[in-house]
């Protein structure tokens, strides 16, 4: 067993910690799943980003040895993960997403969104020939997903949308760190109804949304690591479509002619499918991993609008 008060005793290298690091959190059966799926890559993240180091990092620097305070502190953090088990992000205040780093903590849910990747392809094919001047990111969070298409749209603005007042302080964080001020705003709402209130009702080219989608059963038998994640940011009623059933019914109002909807579902997936087995929903695929995104143009929304209305069901959000 490690001894608590010299636990990095014989640890000298980069190296020497994140093989380290990876044998006690196999050992503590540790959960992944906010930002790698394994204990060496958890291992290596925390490692890198205590010690600032680029992640394309020549391997001849892994044998490079810690000073007695990096020593100390990615000591300290590999036993609070496993004393603890709370989500390295976190510990360290930091996540990415679409290769850059967004400021977290316990106010929002960690970034992990497969939507990074169609970010990255700036939603290819389905957006091709479409200019992009507008976006929304709805249940924002931490903001990463509406800054995030703010870098690879540079020409356009973008309104991060949440009920959660802390989820926006938080998003506020992220929008001066990307020094986005200006082209990137917060507004609080609950879901779309804050842009009822406006002069003129704002048209999207793109809204994006990942929101609460976490089932009944699933919330119940979660590991402990998502106990530190706001339950706000999770829970979505019996089947978890309690919001998308809401932003589905509704966007149509906010996308411009030829705009398009992106939605996290996750394991939701299954249900919506069975809820409306006559929308052409696409459902793409993702090499980084991932699934439950679904995208529907705007002309698919409104023609299905009138469905989507007529099947919402004891929702608050109706």
């Amino acid at each position: 067993m490690t001894d608590p008060k010299q636990p990095c005793e014989g640890l000298k290298t980069v190296r020497d910690f994140i093989r380290w690091g990876a044998s006690r959190f196999s050992e503590a059966g540790l959960f992944f799943g906010h930002g790698s799926d394994n204990a060496l890559d958890e291992s290596l993240h925390l490692v890198f980003q205590v010690l600032s180091l680029p992640w394309n990092l020549p391997d001849d620097y892994l044998d490079a040895r810690l000073s007695i305070s990096e020593r100390e502190k990615v000591g300290q953090l590999i036993e609070q993960r496993v004393s603890e088990r709370k989500p390295l992000a976190y510990l360290l205040n930091q996540a990415w997403f679409c290769g850059e780093p967004y400021y977290v903590d316990e106010r929002v849910l960690v970034p992990r969104s497969p939507i990074a990747e169609l970010i990255n392809n700036e939603f290819l094919p389905w957006l091709e020939g479409t200019p992009v001047h507008r976006i929304l990111d709805l249940c924002t969070g931490s903001g990463c997903i509406g800054l995030a298409a703010a870098h690879a749209f540079p020409k356009a603005s973008v309104d991060l949308l949440d009920i959660s007042e802390d989820a926006l302080e938080v998003a506020m964080i992220n929008i001066d760190r990307h020094e986005l001020w200006g082209r990137v705003q917060t507004l609080r709402s609950d879901l779309f109804d804050a842009l009822e209130n406006t002069t003129e009702k704002p048209r999207y080219d793109l809204i994006l949304s990942n929101p609460p989608y976490v089932d009944e059963d699933d919330m119940s038998d979660m590991p402990d690591e998502f106990h530190y994640e706001p339950g706000l940011g999770l829970a979505a009623g019996c089947d978890g479509l309690d919001f998308s059933r809401v932003i589905l019914a509704r966007a149509a109002d906010y996308l411009s002619e030829n705009g398009l909807l992106v939605v996290e579902v996750g394991n939701s997936q299954w249900a919506l499918k069975e809820a409306y087995p006559e929308v052409p929903f696409i459902w793409p695929e993702f090499e980084a991993g991932g699934h439950g995104v679904l995208i529907l143009p705007a002309a698919d929304c409104r023609e299905y609008q009138k469905v989507f209305r007529h099947r919402i069901k004891n929702s608050s959000h109706a």
